[in-house]
């Protein structure tokens, strides 16, 4: 599981910094990659990465900001005229829906492959067998909501070396135990198969928040994470104006992350008034409350490896 950030900027798009898009790859997990967020110039960005379009299969709208979403018709035709055939769903908050059908409308764009559109509520949005999507409200001018990602746990390791001293003889029997069955060996032995194998490996969590003021729902969303991506739109200082503009602070969004204990913290969402000298300062403000943080690039990529079995 990888985050590879394609925007990080706010409001407009600015020279070094994009306007928000974010992409969790999950090709190891389960070959698709995911888009929280589309701005203007999103498949700009695309055609300076290795990211295929054709699979990303789903696309998480925080709020209805352009700079959150105006490059979302322009993705969707060239993901088309590019070939993509699998099914795309769209989560979003209300609203969403009219503004991708009457953009593809309007300008004639047929997509050759299924397009659903969901728009959502707060609670569990999405489910496989891999993975549970959760959404709740921010604080933002309009309706903006965050996001946890919740890997499910993986199952426990096989036990061999316990088998073998146990007498368990390795072969067919072994793929019986490790999915939990009560087995009968050849000797007569009846075994539970639960009593060979190891603790679950604890899957890993992501919480992607949409623009917000601090809020007691940036906390539950990003309880315990492996990784909190919390915007930061004015330095220290500046928490005046980040609440009348329903934005947060660097040390705001370190607030969070310590009261949620998080893993990590990554800030993004950066104003254009601070330029690349300026970012060390930003990260130092928020390290000085929490300091496993790291600041988000256009191109960073930031890696959410599993924790260490126990």
């Amino acid at each position: 599981m990888e985050v590879f950030f394609l925007g990080t900027g706010a409001g407009v798009p600015a020279k070094k910094r994009n306007v928000s898009a974010i992409a969790l790859k999950l090709l190891a997990e389960q070959g698709t990659i995911w888009l929280f967020d589309c701005g203007e110039g999103t498949q700009h960005q695309i055609l300076r990465t290795s990211l295929k379009p054709g699979k990303i299969d789903k696309i998480f709208i925080t709020h209805l900001h352009g700079d959150h979403i105006y490059g979302l018709p322009g993705f969707l035709a060239s993901r088309s005229f590019q070939g993509g055939e699998s099914k795309v769903t769209i989560y979003g908050p209300e609203g969403i829906e009219k503004f991708v059908r009457m953009s593809l409308s309007v300008s004639k764009t047929v997509l050759k492959y299924p397009l659903e559109i969901v728009e959502i509520n707060e609670g569990r949005i999405f489910e496989n067998d891999r993975f549970i999507v959760e959404a709740k409200l921010l604080e933002h001018g309009i309706s903006s909501f965050g996001y946890r990602i919740v890997e499910k746990d993986y199952p426990g390791s096989l036990l061999v070396e316990k088998l073998k001293q146990d007498g368990v003889p390795p072969g067919p029997v072994y793929k019986r135990i490790k999915n939990g069955e009560t087995v009968t060996l050849e000797d007569g032995r009846v075994i539970d198969g639960r009593q060979y194998i190891g603790p679950p490996q604890k899957g890993r969590v992501v919480a992607v928040l949409g623009d917000t003021r601090v809020c007691k729902n940036s906390v539950l969303l990003a309880r315990d994470a492996d990784l909190l991506i919390h915007e930061a739109t004015f330095s220290h200082g500046a928490e005046e104006l980040a609440y009348d503009y329903y934005h947060s602070t660097t040390v705001q969004a370190a607030g969070i992350a310590a009261k949620a204990n998080v893993k990590r913290l990554c800030i993004t969402h950066i104003s254009s008034r601070y330029d690349r000298d300026a970012w060390d300062m930003l990260v130092k403000e928020a390290r000085r409350i929490f300091p496993e943080t790291i600041m988000a690039e256009d191109f960073k990529e930031v890696s959410v490896p599993l924790a260490k079995r126990e």
